[in-house]
């Protein structure tokens, strides 16, 4: 069994290649193959410490792979492991250190979210947050939509941030509020740790696509109820996981979430929503929380690259 770290993770794959996988992925889970390991926490106090372990898994019998992520969480900081099984003989193939994949996968799924709830003509991005993951879907979503304006609104960072983006995608940005940043936005990608929301949902202009991808903790959420009641459409990655890890699900107020209008997005990929087109002025959330499918299909991608 072969140990693949972080540094070969990033040598190995890149952002668009993550994309695909991403994409291949849940249009094989929509098409009703494989199946999903909910997420499974166990956590201790010691000290005035806390100590979390977390796993999450998939099986991909038609990728040839099973697998599951364990991470730990301590005083907020987590770091992840993947280990990857043969789906036909049951062997174990590898260990891989996931901190980089975590980085891509949630990014490649919001872009494969983007390229197919987003509106075409969008070309103002606001990113809240300015750590790993903002920067993760700043680089997923100017590689992939033609965006001229980013918005960045971050508590700490956001102009540092913004000029980043600048110089490595040579698109204006620029470090704005919480409220400029809801308002003038077509496509909102939240990135933080917040436990409340960042904005109110009223200032989110018709057609906007907004993906939250925070923490997946029950208790914490990023959307209020006022543009939840909104969305003509709430995408998630896998119901459940939805139900069990998002708060934007536990903390909605009654009747806020009609179930009617939330699909799963593998399901969408591969057929529609009972004939719904996005409309212009139509709200879409895509609410992410991760799941081991993304996990294991981005863990078996680098084990190929390094057969090949």
């Amino acid at each position: 069994m072969r140990l693949i770290s972080d540094q070969d993770v990033a040598q190995l794959i890149n952002m668009r290649e993550a994309i695909a996988a991403m994409t291949a992925a849940f249009e094989q889970y929509g098409n009703g193959a494989g199946a999903i390991a909910p997420r499974v926490r166990a956590t201790a106090e010691h000290n005035g410490h806390s100590a979390v372990i977390a796993v999450m898994g998939a099986a991909l019998p038609a990728s040839g792979v099973i697998g599951a992520k364990a991470y730990s969480t301590v005083d907020n900081r987590s770091h992840f492991v993947i280990v990857l099984f043969s789906a036909l003989t049951g062997e174990p193939l590898a260990t891989v250190q996931a901190n980089q994949i975590t980085r891509l996968r949630t990014a490649a799924v919001s872009a494969v979210a983007l390229r197919h709830l987003g509106a075409r003509d969008a070309r103002t991005l606001a990113l809240f947050g300015a750590g790993v993951q903002a920067r993760a879907h700043a680089e997923a979503f100017l590689l992939t939509h033609p965006f001229e304006r980013v918005l960045v609104a971050a508590r700490s960072g956001g102009p540092a941030f913004a000029d980043w983006i600048g110089t490595e995608f040579g698109v204006s940005a620029q470090a704005v509020d919480a409220a400029a940043a809801a308002r003038e936005a077509e496509v909102i990608a939240t990135c933080t740790r917040s436990s409340e929301p960042l904005f109110d949902g009223t200032l989110v202009r018709p057609g906007t696509l907004v993906v939250a991808v925070g923490a997946a903790k029950p208790q914490a959420r990023e959307l209020d109820d006022a543009l939840l009641a909104r969305a003509e459409r709430i995408v998630v990655e896998w119901l459940p996981a939805a139900l069990a890890d998002a708060g934007e699900f536990a903390r909605a107020g009654a009747d806020v979430i009609d179930p009617t209008r939330v699909v799963e997005l593998g399901r969408l990929l591969v057929g529609g929503c009972h004939g719904w087109q996005r409309r212009t002025q139509d709200v879409i959330v895509f609410k992410s929380v991760g799941i081991g499918l993304e996990d294991v299909a981005l863990a078996r991608l680098v084990w190929d690259r390094l057969g090949d």
